[in-house]
């Protein structure tokens, strides 16, 4: 069944039904705007963490707060009908004990109408994530990189090269035991996501990964062109919108300062017109 075809959102079982079949389709959103542009092209839809940084200018994801994003999934599901909605739990909002987890994914869900949340972080977490999907939540784990833990990783590096390669193995297995319905893999070795991708038993989504993962995502700010900070390798740049919108705005300024803008088209007069009747 199509995108467009759909009746409804797909559930988290859905997501899990589509191992092994058509590869997955998945942006961050964080806008009504942005999420009515992809709702009928996407299976589900991520409210990314990746919001601080894109939106609100901080270094890293760790900045980020649960008000943070309750008020972007509020705005994102405004503007989904066919795609499902997952949500991302922001940094020390789960890690402390499977209890704070809990009282937090509860909280995203209720809040914003999420399918489902997601969390980073591999057998450390399975406990957590048997927890979560016991009491009727949801999760989407995230293994690689975890950007949450930049810190200890040492930065955006790629993982699992190597010797290396079945420290993560062992986390995507873990996270499958504990009743994951997919894994996000980031920044790994294509032969390692493709080798996950064969031995798990759920949906695997790349991020610079592999296209032999179950399915895809991208931060759709790199994916456009919006966020031009930097770029990383596995971004692949569908349209250049940022220097668009700089040029727009630049030819904004110096129609205003020439004063060439507004003109009488976009003024009113002491009587109504035909045209304002109509906006």
């Amino acid at each position: 069944m199509s995108a467009t075809a759909r009746k409804k959102a797909p559930n988290a079982e859905d997501i899990r039904a589509r191992k092994g079949g058509t590869p997955l389709v998945s942006l961050t959103a964080y806008t009504t705007p942005m999420a009515q542009l992809m709702d009928a092209h996407c299976d589900f839809v991520l409210v990314g963490d990746s919001v601080g940084m894109v939106l609100h200018g901080l270094t890293s994801t760790l900045g980020v707060t649960m008000e943070m994003m309750i008020l972007h999934g509020q705005a994102v599901a405004r503007g989904l009908n066919k795609a499902m909605m997952v949500i991302d739990m922001p940094f020390a909002s789960y890690e402390e004990s499977t209890e704070q987890a809990f009282r937090n994914a509860a909280r995203l869900m209720a809040e914003t109408g999420a399918g489902a949340v997601k969390l980073e972080g591999g057998v450390e977490m399975a406990e957590t994530i048997r927890f979560l999907v016991k009491r009727g939540i949801p999760v989407m784990a995230h293994i690689g990189l975890t950007p949450q833990s930049i810190n200890t990783l040492g930065g955006y590096k790629v993982q699992g090269r190597a010797e290396l390669s079945d420290a993560v193995v062992d986390d995507a297995r873990a996270v499958a035991k504990a009743g994951a319905f997919s894994v996000v893999l980031e920044k790994v070795p294509q032969v390692l996501a493709d080798r996950i991708t064969e031995e798990v038993d759920i949906p695997t989504i790349g991020i610079g990964a592999s296209a032999g993962c179950d399915g895809q995502i991208l931060v759709v700010d790199d994916m456009v062109g919006f966020f031009t900070a930097f770029k990383p390798k596995f971004v692949k740049r569908y349209a250049e919108l940022g220097p668009l919108a700089e040029a727009a705005i630049a030819e904004y300024a110096s129609d205003v300062r020439a004063r060439a803008f507004p003109t009488d088209a976009h003024v009113f007069s002491d009587q109504p017109t035909p045209a304002e009747t109509t906006v």
